[in-house]
């Protein structure tokens, strides 16, 4: 459960951010046939997703790729929606995660005996052939799972597909639609490397690169001259139906027709003869004549498949088992270090491009100074890359042996390389941060974001549209410039779509935020760890702007919800010259709240209250609003010192944490009375 309103804008926006990054890489991978990222980086930021999911099921987003396969189709080729979809697969990376895979098999199938067909997984091109009356009449790609593109003229210039089916073994059926791969063998794909290197054009760093971009040349000729091949892994559809019960029947069936499957393909008695199989294929790959990057182990009972069905995106019958990591050597050419949009500094190592497991490596994150000073990097250094099918490429281990005598010791900046103000990082924490928040260029989309929200300044109408229009236009170097954003005018009236009132609109809203509350302003700063409470607290706690500005670690610590590590955060803000001019131009353009009246005892002052489930009556802000006001501190979890717990409806391990430990709880419904007291 998110245990509160920050809590869930947070997982929100990473959600969003992992969706986004997901769709980029979706299109570049099942569209454009050009990965932008290797195979394991994708799965990572898939499971990462998927792991979010599965902790917030109530916060999943409607766009969620773990919901389908693949992206659009082009419009350069003719589309056509798959009678049957053309799922992708599940992973597994290990032997825990395969015998975990077939103990959900083993759930669902209780007392039946299970046998897996094993066969290699091709790194290819999925795509589905249409057979009528035993001719071909359509190939189409896999595209987003449930359309894709007709590609038929270049799949019939693929040597090895069988153009029309015939048999003296097996009856041709009416209608036959086989799924499978293309892909370049490995000696086509060295030999057509070489062709276009001597002519000077264009290689392929890879061969699924290779037989991608060759299936989906708009002239056939293109792809009729580059050595594919289709393996068969599946039959989708089959009239009259082919009369067999297993998955590895059906495979050797398709071979009556003449169509290839993989050179390697098992039927397999236990998951512990699976995991042997691997082992075998494994330590046998280099000698394979495709490259492939794993095996797909699938239960061989064609009735158990049915009884097993399919999640939204993948069958429960079948997953993908990856090969582990493969490892390259290579040097460091530099350690750059890069300001993400919350202000954390990652070095990044620049390295001599090597090939680490089909794909190029030139940058590999060092995540932060701890980890860069427990592998002891330097520029300079030979070390080795790993890559898996799990984890983004990583430096695996420095090779002290070959360490030139010249190399120093990395070190953490002083300064930030985009803005130059000071760069922190409090006593126990492993991420070191640019100070200048309200400054920094690398940071300037989050600040102004988080500054213009409702609980902020609550700019109404500055979005993110209009915020990308003005930074393309130089208009927004800090948050300061918003409040100068009416001597410029012309210049806003030139953005497309953004007339004289929609403009005069903007400039009224950013007039009446000037008139905010000392905590709005405090809250708007964006204060690492100063969330709503927090800022509300100093607000109480410092009474005006200027004592708290002033204020140092230790009567920070003093204030209630700031801790030594927030103290630090919010004293480092204050000290960073950067953070101060943005200040003082905010302040000078006319921001204002009212002075501070004297303060009374209120009547829960200093108690600690927890707000927890749904309110039906009120939202939780409006809740915790009113206990503020009476002097209450609201937290986000139970401790000792909680004098009462606030329980909606859904209310979880906050209400039952409360309960063991003896803390009062008060419903909905006997809060209201209890409030009625005060009004």
């Amino acid at each position: 459960m998110v245990k509160n309103n920050m809590d869930k804008t947070a997982v929100i926006s990473q959600m969003r951010q992992l969706i986004q990054i997901l769709a980029q890489h979706n299109h570049a991978y099942y569209v454009m046939d050009e990965p932008s990222i290797a195979d394991s980086e994708y799965d990572q930021i898939f499971h990462q997703l998927k792991a979010l999911e599965e902790q917030y099921p109530d916060l999943i987003q409607a766009d969620t790729p773990t919901n389908k396969v693949g992206g659009k189709a082009l419009s350069k080729f003719d589309n056509i929606t798959h009678t049957v979809p053309m799922l992708s697969l599940g992973n597994v990376f290990d032997q825990e995660e395969l015998f975990a895979f077939a103990r959900r098999v083993e759930e669902r199938l209780p007392n039946q005996k299970i046998e897996y067909d094993v066969e290699l997984k091709f790194d290819g091109l999925a795509i589905s052939l249409w057979y009528e009356d035993g001719v071909l009449v359509r190939g189409v790609t896999r595209g987003d799972g449930e359309t894709g593109e007709v590609i038929t003229q270049n799949v019939k210039t693929i040597r090895n597909l069988p153009k029309v089916l015939a048999s003296d073994k097996a009856e041709v059926p009416r209608l036959l639609e086989v799924r499978g791969e293309v892909l370049m063998p490995k000696a086509g794909f060295e030999k057509l490397n070489a062709e276009n290197e001597a002519k000077g054009e264009k290689t392929f760093a890879n061969p699924r690169n290779a037989a991608a971009g060759s299936l989906r040349q708009l002239d056939p000729s293109i792809a009729a001259a580059r050595p594919l091949a289709f393996y068969a892994y599946g039959i989708a559809q089959c009239e009259p139906h082919h009369g067999l019960d297993k998955m590895s029947e059906s495979l050797e069936w398709l071979t009556n027709f003449g169509f290839a499957i993989g050179e390697q393909h098992f039927v397999c008695s236990s998951i512990q003869e699976v995991q042997e199989k691997y082992e075998q294929i494994n330590q046998q790959r280099p000698s394979l004549s495709v490259e492939i990057d794993g095996m797909v182990v699938k239960v061989d009972s064609l009735k158990q498949q049915q009884q097993l069905g399919f999640l939204s995106r993948e069958p429960r019958w079948a997953t993908a088992y990856k090969f582990p990591a493969v490892a390259a050597l290579t040097t460091v050419d530099n350690i750059d270090w890069q300001v993400g949009r919350t202000g954390t500094l990652t070095p990044v190592a620049r390295l001599n491009p090597v090939a680490v497991g089909g794909v190029t490596v030139s940058n590999v994150t060092l995540h932060n100074i701890g980890e860069i000073h427990r592998l002891d990097v330097r520029v300079g250094d030979t070390v080795s890359v790993y890559r898996s099918g799990d984890v983004i490429p990583k430096v695996e281990k420095v090779w002290l042996e070959f360490r030139p005598t010249d190399v120093v010791e990395v070190t953490l900046p002083e300064s930030c390389p985009v803005c130059a103000s000071p760069v922190v990082m409090p006593e126990g924490e492993a991420l070191a941060r640019c100070s200048g928040g309200l400054y920094c260029a690398a940071q300037r989309i989050e600040a102004i974001r988080h500054f213009v929200s409702r609980k902020a300044m609550d700019i109404e109408g500055l979005g993110e549209r209009w915020v990308e229009s003005l930074l393309h236009l130089d208009l927004l170097k800090d948050v300061a410039d918003i409040y100068h954003l009416h001597e410029h005018r012309e210049k806003l009236l030139s953005i497309e779509k953004m007339g004289e009132k929609s403009v005069q609109n903007l400039f009224d809203a950013i007039e009446k935020s000037k008139k905010t509350t000392l905590f709005a302003f405090i809250y708007a700063l964006g204060i690492r760890g100063v969330g709503e409470n927090t800022s509300r607290m100093l607000a109480q706690t410092f009474q005006t702007f200027e004592a708290l500005r002033q204020a140092d670690v230790e009567a920070l610590k003093k204030t209630p919800d700031v801790g030594d590590i927030t103290a630090e955060w919010i004293a480092d803000f204050f000290q960073a010259p950067h953070n101060l001019e943005v200040i003082d131009r905010l302040l000078a353009a006319g921001i204002h709240w009212d002075a501070p009246t004297a303060p009374t005892r209120q009547p829960l002052n200093g108690e600690s209250w927890v707000i927890t489930g749904t309110l039906a009556t009120m939202g939780r802000d409006d809740a915790t609003q009113m206990l503020q006001a009476l002097g209450a501190r609201v937290s986000g979890s139970v401790s000792s010192k909680t004098k009462c717990v606030v329980a909606g409806e859904k209310a979880g391990s906050k209400l039952e944490k409360a309960e063991k430990a003896g803390v009062p709880v008060l419903t909905e419904q006997e809060f209201l009375e209890f409030l009625k007291q005060y009004q």
